[in-house]
């Protein structure tokens, strides 16, 4: 069954990482969600990579007995640096991030870490220098590799995502670069959103089939065609009865998780009760 779930970034003080994981988690209750994905930020955050075990067990056992789905977690971490950056020293810090994301996910009780290994560039980042396709490419598989026996030693798949970077921009080549490793701990996060201005999710998961281990709801506006297409579910173009025709078609029983970023400029919280009743229409609940 598909768990009806809301990222921790879509409600006031996500973004930001001062909203603390156990209000996000009271919040998402109250607007109808099944489930809460998480975000992990700097150390010293409200949910940081330096997170510690009774801490995550207090975040754990409130999801438990609110009867909240903790099944994905998520972090920006990824833009600052990653597993394929430039520089060596980032490059190894980001690998430290990555398994601490997986120690943490474990905790939770996460099965699925959205994980972003690399960009080419980083379009709301221009000061960033742009590296070339075959260096992230290099890079991406080292690091993964490095991260993926402590993914299954804690039983935490990695969830590559799709996003504005240039980097495995068809379901080809994600379908491609997961298999490349042999491993059952990684495989596809499919933002159905963000793959509107040059694709379609529908295809990408019938493509993608068991490999999708993770999938975000967002809904995006050809015409436009920047950052400021993306809408409340439901107002753009993603074919949602062939969006949920495919999930069913591939046998998909994880989150799916709505990203509602960035949120309204006033009364912000009401765009994530529109998406929870857009995901009830979406998904045969209403």
């Amino acid at each position: 069954m598909v768990v009806k779930s809301v990222n921790y970034w879509s409600f006031p003080g996500g973004l930001e990482g001062t909203l603390d994981p156990i209000e996000a988690i009271h919040l998402g209750m109250a607007l109808g969600y099944e489930g809460v994905e998480l975000a992990v930020g700097p150390a010293g955050t409200s949910l940081g990579v330096d997170a510690g075990d009774e801490r995550l067990d207090e975040i754990k056992t409130t999801a438990s007995t609110l009867g909240i789905s903790l099944g994905s977690l998520a972090s920006g971490l990824y833009w600052e640096r990653n597993l394929a950056s430039a520089e060596p020293e980032l490059r190894a810090t980001a690998v430290a991030d990555l398994k601490s994301m997986v120690r943490i996910a474990s905790r939770l009780g996460a099965k699925t870490l959205l994980t972003i290994p690399g960009a080419v560039d980083v379009f709301f980042l221009p000061d960033r220098a742009r590296q070339p396709y075959a260096e992230v490419l290099r890079y991406a598989r080292e690091g993964l590799a490095e991260v993926l026996p402590v993914a299954a030693a804690h039983q935490v798949r990695l969830g590559i995502e799709n996003v504005w970077n240039k980097f495995l921009l068809s379901p080809a080549e994600v379908a491609d670069f997961v298999d490349s490793f042999q491993s059952p701990w990684i495989g596809a996060y499919v933002d159905v959103g963000n793959i509107l201005p040059f694709g379609y999710p529908q295809d990408w998961l019938r493509h993608l089939g068991p490999r999708v281990v993770g999938v975000h709801f967002k809904d995006f506006r050809r015409a436009v065609g920047t950052a400021d297409g993306f809408v409340d579910l439901l107002e753009g173009d993603v074919d949602w009865p062939e969006v949920t025709a495919a999930l069913e078609e591939i046998g998909y029983q994880g989150p799916a998780v709505a990203e509602m970023i960035p949120g309204y400029r006033h009364h912000p919280m009401v765009r994530v009760e529109n998406a929870s009743r857009a995901m009830d229409a979406i998904l045969g609940r209403a």
